[in-house]
């Protein structure tokens, strides 16, 4: 391929609305371009090394026994009515009317398709186990779009779902699963960990993720040194502290706190620590208010309290809602004396706590000395916090760490929670009507691509590993009227393209540095430059990962090129 012909629209200048390092790098790279808010197109270098990323996900999960399909994109209403999702999805889901008013979706993900179909075609134990995927697009209004394809409204997915017919079976296909997922990762150059994870939307028994260590990551993974557990922060369990020696009960006191209002403000004023404070945060869970007690120095994990609600929408309760319920302005929040009755949820910890500070329901006082039972009493006393480092781990015990990361692809142990709702039954040996039990297996195919390049880049752009570069080599002419080094040049590409090389020629007439620059921000992994020494026969070869540059002859540059590329797809 000659790059005077290649559709590769780089740029020197960082986009302003670009955060992170594969967001920039993508678009500077000229491998994508954005159309809207969370919305991108691939550009063709871009699509290529999108389309190596879908490659090996496709040959692994044909390599484990899945069978591909693709299902429609736009989904009827009435097959997530019948799951639930079609109200737990909430505002993430896109939903439009066809013009007989019928409603319809942009598939958010697809296991109740995947359940249907199944359960319209089979019926016996002895057609399990069954495991189908699909490589197709996504689409999700996200509140937030960011971080270009890492957090995006329209994204395309790997996803599978295996059917079986008990739950070792489930463990067996969940096991082949996971082994064809290492690979994947493995093949595409990622570093990454497995840590458990919640289910979230998709409901089920148990999930883990793959996460890509980095500082850029979305996701906060609790970790141990001394195990081997690893969690997502929204999933990993608090352990309650240690009451300690019993004090006595103080009688209550209120106490002015004028136009102090947060814990630091409060810490200052009354010269305490935050940890004699409890929070009282009130929320509106599907459009009912709540409150969430933590201790002052903790935050509330707001997955632990969605799951505990089952709510499909949480958000933090306005301003008008707070004065009905307390009776005071922001900042003034506390479970005792509340205007109007609501629950409130307790978090582990607060109830070992005595003599603590609170809001009083009152604009300009907190009260002192609150007790649990004796002066409030909660509707349910759980685990509520985030976990932070210096935790117990839930395993061993030891202090835990915690990381950003980068989820790349989740698995889930599903259960009958979608095989019970649509009816996906079989007959077992006994001839007896059972529900399947299900997996569900997902990757994000540019996610993946995004998370790569926040693994392996420079200062000088990105360093793809040989197994998903849009191009494996490069040969570049430092002068492109020299019709040696042209000769030379075409040659080595000619060779180089017969021998399956996927190789780029830049025949621009360009100085060299621009040449160079070009080839380093997009990543190309090797390069054969061929200049001053061209008459003599001997050409510079480098490795742009390790650095290595070396002069050699241009039979022995091609020769490394196809050392270096051989049994690479």
């Amino acid at each position: 391929m000659l790059v005077s012909k290649l559709f590769m629209p780089t740029q020197r200048e960082i986009p302003s609305d670009a955060e992170i390092v594969s967001h920039q790098l993508m678009l500077r790279a000229g491998l994508m371009r954005k159309v809207a808010s969370g919305i991108y197109s691939f550009l063709p270098v871009g699509y290529r090394a999108f389309r190596k990323v879908e490659a090996i996900v496709r040959e692994e999960m044909d390599r484990a026994g899945a069978q591909e399909l693709i299902m429609p994109a736009i989904l009827p209403a009435e097959i997530y009515m019948s799951s639930g999702r079609w109200d737990k999805f909430g505002s993430e889901m896109f939903r439009l009317q066809d013009r007989s008013g019928r409603q319809f979706c942009l598939g958010p993900t697809h296991e109740e398709p995947f359940t249907e179909a199944v359960r319209d075609n089979v019926r016996s134990y002895r057609q399990l186990p069954v495991t189908l995927y699909q490589i197709q697009h996504k689409y999700r209004d996200e509140k937030r779009p960011r971080f270009g394809v890492m957090r995006a409204r329209e994204f395309v997915m790997k996803d599978a779902y295996s059917f079986d017919a008990d739950e070792a079976g489930l463990d067996i296909s969940y096991k082949t699963m996971y082994e064809a997922y290492c690979r994947i990762f493995d093949r595409c150059g990622l570093d990454y960990i497995l840590v458990d994870a919640d289910s979230g939307a998709m409901g089920g028994s148990g999930s883990q993720e793959f996460m890509v260590k980095s500082a850029v990551g979305e996701d906060a993974i609790a970790f141990c040194p001394s195990c081997s557990y690893a969690a997502n922060e929204e999933k990993a369990p608090c352990k309650a502290t240690e009451a300690g020696e019993p004090k006595a009960l103080l009688n209550v006191e209120r106490i002015a706190t004028p136009h102090v209002r947060t814990i630091d403000e409060l810490m200052k004023y009354m010269k305490a620590s935050s940890k004699d404070f409890v929070k009282t945060i009130l929320y509106s869970a599907d459009g009912k208010i709540i409150a969430a007690m933590v201790r002052g120095d903790r935050e509330i994990n707001e997955t632990k309290l969605t799951n505990l609600l089952d709510a499909a929408e949480l958000v933090l309760a306005g301003a008008a809602d707070i004065e009905r319920v307390t009776g005071a302005e922001v900042g003034f929040a506390g479970p005792a004396r509340l205007k109007v009755d609501i629950p409130v949820y307790v978090d582990l910890e607060v109830a070992t706590m005595t003599n603590f500070i609170v809001g009083a329901n009152e604009t300009d006082y907190h009260l002192i000395n609150i007790n649990l039972l004796r002066d409030f009493r909660p509707t349910k006393i759980v685990d509520l916090r985030t976990i932070e480092p210096g935790d117990p781990c839930p395993v061993c015990g030891g202090p835990v760490e915690t990381c950003r990361g980068i989820e790349v692809g989740h698995i889930f142990k599903l259960g009958t929670k979608y095989s019970d709702s649509l009816g996906c039954m079989f007959l077992d040996k006994a001839g007896q009507e059972k529900p399947m039990i299900m997996g569900s297996y997902g990757i994000g195919v540019g996610r993946t691509l995004a998370a790569v390049i926040e693994q392996h880049y420079d200062e000088n752009g990105i360093i793809w590993p040989l197994a998903i570069a849009p191009y494996q080599a490069i040969v570049i002419p430092t002068n492109a009227t020299d019709q040696t080094i042209l000769a030379i040049a075409d040659d080595i590409h000619s060779q180089l393209e017969k021998a399956g090389v996927e190789v780029l020629l830049d025949d621009r007439d360009e100085r060299p540095g621009v040449k160079f620059k070009d080839a380093d921000l997009i990543g190309i992994p090797l390069r054969i430059t061929v200049g001053r020494k061209a008459a003599e026969g001997i050409v510079e070869y480098k490795e742009r990962g390790t650095g290595i540059v070396s002069e050699m002859t241009a039979n022995e540059a091609v020769a490394k090129i196809l050392e270096m590329t051989k049994g690479i797809k």
